[in-house]
């Protein structure tokens, strides 16, 4: 099945995905919850392997509060991508608005051991007009 992801970032040759979308049956309106999935695929097109260590989201709500989200991996997992390929994931995040956005970066371990900080793109979390 072939995902048409919206939003996209590469750094050194590392290429993060993100498709988002709104899921309904989780969210709350009248409780003030409302719940997105989000899709990531992250590509290693650099020629050499390196492994997901850390994730750091800077997550922003329709009032301004932004909550920093750290640890360990994604999902329980420190995958390790060699050149040419790609890990997939999905996650989800709650919020107490209807309107907010996410964005972020891994920290990967080169094989020397050395850090590289890959871009999370900015992507927004909009419920639809009708779920307010």
């Amino acid at each position: 099945m072939k995902h048409l992801f919206d939003h996209a970032a590469t750094t050194d040759g590392i290429t993060v995905r993100v498709t988002v979308n709104f899921l309904p049956e989780q969210s709350d309106p009248s409780n003030n919850k409302w719940f997105w999935i989000y899709h990531i695929r992250i590509e290693n097109a650099s020629n050499e392997r390196v492994q997901l260590m850390m994730r750091h989201w800077r997550i922003t709500d329709a009032q301004g509060l932004v909550r920093h989200v750290d640890g360990e991996g994604v999902v329980g997992e420190q995958p390790v991508l060699t050149p040419g390929r790609s890990h997939d994931y999905v996650s989800g995040c709650p919020l107490t608005t209807p309107f907010g956005s996410m964005e972020g970066f891994y920290t990967f371990h080169r094989e020397d051991g050395s850090p590289i900080e890959v871009r999370i793109p900015f992507f927004p979390l909009a419920a639809p007009a009708t779920a307010h």
